[in-house]
């Protein structure tokens, strides 16, 4: 009798500190950090040198670090490629890469640096968590040697991922992910043979993690949610901001939306390279963000978050489907966004109700706009198809635009800049999917916080008039089970060919020293390393 007392005591105890120190929220940070770059040169660097660079980095980190944990920050979230910047051969990058053990091992590093070889980074990462009490989440390269016998083994003897960790409070190794999705120029890291489902528990939440370029697949990005039921993502990344849909701070809040999680990204500060773009986004509305073209410094923000979510149920089509389509005449027309040929249609009025369809996609618009500007053209827009440029991906978008003239064949150009307000819209589409991610981004590049929601019927709407001119209002789908397959047609690949090599050249317009390393063969330029990042990486 006095044992089964002393159990349930024991039980209702440890069930009290269970609900005493789980926490209802949480601080996050995010620091969006101004990496500093070691020379472009095709010969690698010494093993000393690749640390003082890797050390001139974390010292800045550091500094934002302790900043967050002053200010009460349980986690906080740095860049990808943000210790050693970007654009390496395989042999250059290999003086920066540690051994990565599993988590599983229970390593603390700072306490126990040399258990697993020479880690000098991933033991002053350890410090820094341990010193402050937060977790801290870093992006560094990751070497595993790899036998003959294995068919997939590089010539070299090894694979080289690109690889996110996780320390806790304590200085605990408990996440290491190596990024599935690699991005076209990043030809010096493998991809893991299967991708990577990463997650860990905190008195704050559960919580997973992927890199940059992932967030536009299923794997492993889509899992962590809907199979792993995670509150909130990390997302290092290293972004560069393509328009009308694709800048950091648009994406990321409306992946955060459309999936239901906390989304942290911590993006590169290089406005040279259209790098910028970091923020704390809630599934209701951006908490915290971050863009920045004029100034060539790192910006740490901080917000607080729930830990535990509800996800509400969204049917994409159901609203879409109910009504009917609009009678469009011959007023269609078309125009390229980002390499896609969408079918457009002009807003010709201060208001209206406009329909335009592509294949087996149709979008639907009522809007009222504030004035209607003689110098400023707006259309609704739709594509239903696959994207074949910087990857291979199946995308069904409704997006209302502003043009980039009032010449009909800029629509869908690059915009950062626009005049005309709206005083309400409500946009909807006959998605084929349920993976749907809302878009609303103002003039230079600004979000809309509080401004607008999506209805569980699956319509985009206004609360109130924008605070700001619209840039663009967008539903941007992906139909994963439609991406790339072996049946694709030679027709098919040849444009995507045709178009990966248009992306390339407007790169090298662009100045990307990779490229014009990879041409010219020169072997030491004294000139600063860019990055081809995921559309950004």
């Amino acid at each position: 009798m006095i044992s089964s007392q002393l159990l349930a005591y024991v039980a209702i105890s440890a069930f009290c500190i269970l609900n005493v120190s789980a926490m209802d929220t949480f601080i996050a940070a995010v620091y969006e950090h101004s990496v500093i770059l070691p020379n472009a040169t095709l010969n690698p660097a010494s093993h000393e040198e690749a640390l003082a660079l890797m050390n001139q980095n974390l010292d800045v980190l550091e500094g934002a670090i302790t900043s967050a944990a002053k200010q009460g920050a349980h986690i906080i979230v740095t860049p990808e490629d943000g210790i050693y910047g970007w654009v390496f051969t395989r042999e250059t990058i290999y003086p920066y890469l540690e051994d990565i053990p599993d988590p599983q091992v229970n390593w603390i590093p700072c306490n126990d640096p040399s258990r697993f070889g020479h880690t000098p980074v991933q033991e002053r990462l350890s410090c820094l968590a341990k010193k402050n009490s937060i977790y801290v989440v870093a992006n560094i390269g990751d070497k595993k040697p790899c036998e003959a016998n294995d068919p997939q083994c590089p010539t070299d003897g090894r694979y080289q991922y690109n690889t996110n960790v996780v320390f806790d409070s304590e200085g605990k190794l408990v996440a290491r992910y190596h990024k599935q999705n690699i991005f076209m120029g990043e030809d010096q890291f493998n991809s893991p043979k299967k991708a990577e489902v990463v997650t860990f528990n905190t008195t704050f939440g559960k919580f997973g993690i992927f890199t940059c370029f992932d967030i536009l697949f299923h794997d492993p990005a889509v899992i962590l949610v809907k199979d792993f039921h995670v509150d909130t993502i990390l997302f290092p990344t290293a972004w560069m901001n393509v328009l009308p849909h694709l800048s950091a701070v648009e994406f990321h809040s409306a992946w955060a939306m459309g999936m239901g999680v906390n989304f942290l990204a911590a993006n590169i500060h290089h406005p040279l390279r259209k790098m910028t773009g970091s923020g704390i986004y809630a599934p209701d509305s951006p908490r915290a963000f971050h863009y920045d073209m004029k100034t060539e410094e790192g910006k740490l923000l901080l917000s607080e978050l729930d830990s535990h979510l509800y996800r509400s149920v969204v049917n994409w089509s159901s609203y879409a489907n109910s009504i009917e389509a609009l009678s469009t005449g011959n007023q269609e027309f078309k125009g390229t966004v980002f390499f896609d040929n969408f079918t457009f249609m002009e807003l010709k009025g201060v208001t209206g109700n406009y329909t335009v369809c592509h294949r087996d996609l149709c979008c639907h618009l009522s809007y009222k706009m504030s004035e209607k500007r003689s110098d400023e053209v707006y259309a609704l827009g739709a594509f239903d198809g696959l994207h074949t440029v910087e990857g291979t991906y199946y995308l069904q978008i409704c997006t209302m635009l502003k043009c980039g003239t009032t010449d009909l064949k800029t629509c869908g150009e690059s915009v950062e800049a626009a005049s005309t307000r709206f005083e309400m819209f409500s946009l909807s589409g006959t998605f084929g999917t349920q993976y749907v991610f809302p878009e609303v981004l103002l003039s230079e590049v600004q979000l809309a916080p509080g401004e607008f929601q999506v209805s569980s019927d699956g319509r985009l709407f206004s609360l109130k008039p924008t605070s700001g001119p619209v840039l663009t209002v967008t539903l941007f789908g992906r139909w994963y089970e439609k991406d790339w397959t072996s049946n694709a047609s030679s027709e098919l690949r040849a444009q995507a060919l045709g178009l990966m090599i248009r992306w390339m050249l407007e790169k090298i317009r662009m100045g990307l020293d990779f490229l014009l390393i990879l041409i010219s063969g020169i072997s030491e330029l004294p000139v600063t390393h860019t990055h081809l990042s995921d559309n950004s990486n």
